[in-house]
């Protein structure tokens, strides 16, 4: 059914990368990430599992009605009311898919499901004929295939295709195959399957063994023509496959492939950073592709190589996949257009009440650093972002410090409440971030614990931008917050506060 020189490409980074411990997203969060795959040319969005939370119905919902020309799914469990709830969360969608599924394979029959294998086969069938009922477009995945009877595999999936089936997709669940016995696999269904002509074959890989693209890239050789991937092989455990890996081997590797995508690779980049940023997930260093060593070169030999003829040591060109340059450097004495052309090269298009808001945090930023880089605008952005994408229950508005070796570290912070009510208090504690933290707690009074507390310079040198990443729990979830600036105090609350109004977006303010 597919053009079968097409690799289409499904992202679930919202509904299984989602799923990673302390992923949480807010629905406005997720409308921009999809927003942004819709530009990166994803043929399929997956937008979340509407039946498991109110959040991610809604969330569902608004990308559907949001996002056009673009495919957008929604994952049902092979249960009625999870059916029901996927289309009423896409009804509104341009290109509405029903992605059903249900555990396959002995182990999750009999400890899982608790069903034999003619009642989960009775199931499977009914729901794809329910799903049909709603739209056209359904995809069925049996999870845990790679540890499924192939026999049995093979009965099910003709008989899910017999009841409407358009898309079938082979998922490594738990990261069990390896690449070799998963082409096996492949190759096993496309020959034993009768139907299978009538569906597109997909594969779901998780990277448990570290092969999830391996598996992905095998599967493809062996004529699957969709893969499932998240950004920056976000997902549950170790992960799923990563989409850029996944895509920029099919584009670099095209001798062995020979297929195409509707990535618009130059938009890589600019989306891992934007997941990254929400997450609060950080992409490590040596992450292929995206990460911050990906074209960076310490060996003399290579450095004189690539100084020389840049494919020496580099197989992929950084300005394909839209990793940002420093071509232009800007100073306090930059206008509004320098700026606002350097940030479109960026990728970053804004309206004017943004680019305003942008100009005068760049002044502020110039004023403290005497060359602003195009990391230092990223950072800049992100933080902006964090302030103008969440709702804002209270505004940093103040922080001052006061800490030494021989004094008791307090901070004194002043917080913004929506009616605009200036609020200030102080506290004591261990050291100047604890002393902050405690000062805002007082006025917030949210109860919350911080699991997680992490710095790391965006740029270089005794001047540059500092990135905190924070983590609190409270009533059971996690939040993630971020905050940057040239004075790591004031990035710290940024972060807290950035955690805080996302807990109290949810929960409301006590």
């Amino acid at each position: 059914m597919s053009d079968s020189n097409r690799l289409i490409i499904f992202d679930t980074t919202l509904r299984d990368g989602e799923q990673a411990a302390g992923a949480a997203m807010t629905v406005e969060e997720k409308l921009e990430i999809a927003q942004q795959l819709e530009k990166l040319g994803v043929d399929v969005i997956e937008a979340g599992f509407p039946y498991a939370s109110q959040g991610d119905l809604r969330a569902v919902t608004l990308i559907a009605e949001k996002v056009r020309g673009t495919c957008i799914a929604a994952l049902a469990r092979a249960n009625p009311k999870d059916i029901d709830a996927a289309w009423e969360a896409l009804k509104g969608a341009e290109e509405p898919r029903i992605h059903t599924f249900i555990g396959t394979s002995e182990i999750h029959r009999l400890h899982q499901l608790r069903k034999d294998r003619e009642e989960v086969m009775e199931l499977a069938c009914a729901m794809v004929r329910r799903a049909k009922g709603y739209c056209s477009n359904v995809e069925f995945s049996p999870m845990d295939a790679t540890r499924t009877e192939p026999e049995y595999l093979f009965q099910l999936l003709k008989a899910v295709i017999d009841q409407g089936a358009t898309t079938i997709n082979i998922p490594d669940t738990v990261g069990y195959a390896m690449p070799h016995t998963f082409a096996a696999l492949i190759k096993a269904i496309m020959e034993n399957v009768p139907n299978i002509h009538k569906a597109v074959v997909s594969v779901h890989c998780h990277n448990d063994l570290g092969l999830s693209t391996a598996n992905s890239l095998e599967a493809v050789s062996a004529g699957v023509r969709q893969v499932e991937c998240t950004i920056n092989g976000l997902g549950e455990r170790a992960g799923n496959a990563s989409l850029e890996e996944v895509v920029m081997g099919v584009h670099t590797r095209k001798d062995l492939f020979g297929l195409t995508t509707n990535i618009n690779t130059r938009e890589i980049y600019r989306t891992s950073r934007l997941v990254s940023d929400i997450t609060g997930f950080v992409v490590q260093p040596n992450k292929a592709v995206v990460g911050a060593n990906a074209f960076r070169h310490a060996s003399g030999i290579h450095q004189d190589a690539v100084l020389k003829e840049r494919t020496t040591f580099e197989i992929m060109d950084p300005v394909a996949i839209g990793w940002p340059g420093s071509a232009l450097v800007l100073g306090k004495l930059s206008g509004h257009a320098g700026l606002r052309k350097r940030l479109q090269d960026l990728g970053y298009n804004l309206e004017s009440e943004e680019m305003n808001k942008a100009f005068v945090a760049f002044k502020e930023l110039a004023d403290k650093k005497r060359e602003v880089t195009d990391k230092d605008l990223e950072a800049l952005m992100a933080d902006q972002r964090r302030t103008t994408g969440t709702t804002e229950t209270y505004r940093l508005d103040h922080v001052q410090v006061s800490c030494g070796d021989h004094d008791v570290p307090t901070a004194t912070v002043r917080l913004l409440t929506p009616e605009g009510q200036a609020i200030t208090d102080a506290a004591t504690g261990a050291g100047p971030v604890d002393a902050v933290y405690k000062a805002i707690n007082r006025i917030v009074q949210v109860p919350n614990t911080l699991t997680e507390f992490s710095v790391r310079p965006v740029t270089e040198g005794i001047d540059a931008i500092g990135e905190v990443t924070i983590r609190i729990d409270s009533r059971g979830k996690s939040f993630v917050g971020r905050g940057a600036s040239t004075d790591i105090i004031v990035a710290g609350a940024k972060a807290y506060m950035n955690a805080l109004n996302r807990l109290l977006s949810i929960q409301g303010r006590p």
